[in-house]
């Protein structure tokens, strides 16, 4: 799998199950268009000096059924313009997920991940062993491979990329 590594934070962590992303900007804003608003907002009920503090390559650790809810992106469109490498949980809502995935935004499945982490914990995702690594505690934690496709969407950057890539290789 040629995805980049992931090394970075935990940056929020989410403790509801069933979290509906829309929350993170607010429901009002989700028609906003400007990401930079967007970020302004982003996670403000829930740390006001989140834009401040986040780092690229830190994570999102949520539980059961993240992204429940109707698949709004500009929550998702925030987090990763402030560099959020991806979000982990312990399962996602299939919308959600799909929807991230196209958008070339790695969801990683990872059971028991709510109880191994608290906020600030360092965090790597190794790619080829499958693996969760917490270096901090010496925990590794298995985590749910990709299929293919989803593993060639997210190497793409996204499926409008992985349309071109595999139309470009068709001709």
């Amino acid at each position: 799998m040629l995805l980049q590594p992931i090394q970075g934070r935990v940056a929020y962590l989410f403790g509801d199950d069933d979290f509906d992303v829309d929350q993170i900007v607010g429901v009002k804003n989700i028609k906003l268009q400007d990401v930079e608003k967007l970020c302004d907002l982003a996670m403000a009920r829930f740390d006001p000096n989140f834009r401040q503090t986040v780092r690229p390559g830190d994570v999102l650790v949520g539980g059961q059924n993240f992204g429940y809810g109707h698949p709004h992106y500009p929550a998702m469109r925030a987090m990763r313009h402030m560099g959020i490498a991806a979000v982990i949980a312990e399962s996602f809502f299939p919308p959600y997920w799909n929807g991230e995935i196209s958008m070339g935004f790695p969801q990683i499945v990872c059971p028991g991940i709510t109880s191994a982490v608290e906020r600030w914990d360092d965090i790597a995702i190794d790619w080829g062993a499958q693996e969760l690594r917490l270096p901090g505690k010496g925990i590794a934690l298995p985590i749910q491979a990709y299929s293919p496709t989803e593993a060639r969407i997210l190497e793409a950057g996204g499926f409008k990329r992985y349309l071109r890539q595999a139309t470009h290789q068709e001709s």
